[in-house]
């Protein structure tokens, strides 16, 4: 699988990245068919505490998945991210499945 990690508005750290990209690789535990990810690290303009916001979209044959969500910290909206699409590959392949 092919992970792209863009950082948007600042340098991400080579820290975060890798564990972007460790997060991100887990999700072939669930679903090997995943051809490309792509995670976007934004962070937003606001006062709130949580203004960072991570962006995944996977790349599987004939759909896309994706999941956005905020967080104190990148590693956590990435968690939370990894979470809800674990849900949405365990959904894709039991709709493979039935068809």
């Amino acid at each position: 699988m092919n992970v792209k990690i863009q950082s948007i508005k600042f340098d991400a750290d080579r820290k975060l990245l890798d564990y972007v990209e460790k997060k991100a690789a887990k999700l072939e535990r669930y679903f090997d068919n995943i051809v490309e990810t792509e995670v976007f690290l934004k962070l937003e303009n606001s006062q709130d505490m949580e203004n960072k916001v991570v962006e995944f979209r996977l790349k599987v044959p004939g759909n896309d998945l994706f999941a956005q969500r905020k967080g104190k910290t990148f590693e956590e909206a990435t968690d939370l991210c990894i979470d809800v699409l674990k849900g949405q590959v365990k959904k894709f392949k039991e709709k493979l499945r039935g068809v």
